[in-house]
């Protein structure tokens, strides 16, 4: 194995740069040469391919995005596309590939692996919904941006006496939603793992204003409902008039937290070495704090369960 590939896919997430910083750089540190795809899998058909160095990745493991930029291709899923890609890599000399992204991207690992690519997977997005792993790259960070959001709305709330629904990313998957009510002590969260019940949630907001409280705040992740429908509902069934605010792709920017840094370093590297030692089909992942492999198909085969002590801690805390 000589010459080794990166590319990201997929929605960007915080600390892709990082991860992207730690393949090249642990690349050249087993004397191989490292090379970056731009735009993704449309980027590997198209043959944007370029040598990297430690020059090239200089500077950006604070920054968020990704400088490899990143592009979702409906092209690729194609037999055709695929094959494409595969003329793409052989002519440009590269004998295994480094993929970070989500599920999507990962199914697309896994189709150039089953053509003989050797292939790891990183887990790169805001979403943690990648089972195989405790957390993905960029899950922290976008945590970290919706709590500050949160915070600053829940001034605004308890000085107006105020209800507040705020909407937040996370795709089919609750996880960012749940974290950001715990963190920011809301007093109710709806995810799309459990089904919401408006009524007993209005009756929820009856009993707390009845022992005083004044304003309240509800996390909504983006799978269930608009924050604007659930406005409706609210209106419709208990006579509640919420404000809303959908913080959207903020949580996707930003520089990435000390944490989202080092887990992307971590897992770079560790892809790297993967490599080296002859895996392929395989993800990186992190359990326990200790870096893991298991089956790309993991990560959208094998469910990813909310933790049922933080969703027990929202209603114990925050009614």
């Amino acid at each position: 194995m000589k010459r080794i590939a990166v590319l990201t896919s997929g929605g960007d997430s915080p600390g892709m740069n990082a991860a992207i910083r730690a393949v090249v750089r642990t690349a050249l540190y087993y004397n191989l040469e490292p090379v970056g795809v731009m735009k993704g899998f449309e980027g590997l058909m198209d043959g944007e391919y370029f040598d990297m160095d430690r020059a090239s990745v200089g500077g950006i493991i604070h920054r968020g995005g990704t400088v490899l930029r990143t592009a979702r291709s409906d092209r690729f899923r194609t037999a055709d596309g695929q094959r494409k890609a595969m003329e793409e890599i052989q002519k440009h000399g590269v004998d295994a590939l480094a993929v970070i992204g989500g599920d999507g991207s990962f199914r697309g690992a896994e189709a150039l692996g089953k053509m003989g690519l050797p292939v790891v997977g990183i887990p790169g997005t805001i979403d943690n919904d990648i089972a195989g792993t405790d957390v993905t790259i960029g899950y922290d960070t976008a945590v970290n941006t919706a709590l500050s959001a949160v915070q600053k709305l829940r001034d605004t709330a308890s000085s107006h006496d105020r209800l507040f629904i705020v909407e937040v990313m996370g795709r089919d998957a609750g996880f960012l939603a749940l974290e950001v009510a715990v963190s920011t002590g809301a007093e109710y969260v709806v995810v799309p793992e459990i089904r919401l019940d408006i009524a007993k949630m209005c009756e929820q907001l009856h009993y707390s204003r009845k022992r005083g409280k004044t304003h309240s705040l509800i996390i909504l992740a983006e799978g269930v409902m608009s924050a604007l429908e659930l406005k409706n509902q609210l209106q419709d069934t208990g006579g509640y008039d919420a404000r809303v605010t959908v913080l959207g792709y903020i949580q996707r920017g930003g520089s990435p937290t000390s944490f989202d840094t080092i887990l992307a370093s971590r897992m770079g590297s560790f892809a790297v070495e993967a490599l080296l030692e002859g895996r392929s089909g395989v993800m990186v992942g992190s359990v326990c704090g200790q870096m893991t492999l298991c089956p790309l198909e993991a990560a959208w085969k094998s469910p990813k369960n909310l933790n049922p002590e933080m969703l027990a801690l929202v209603e114990k805390l925050g009614v």
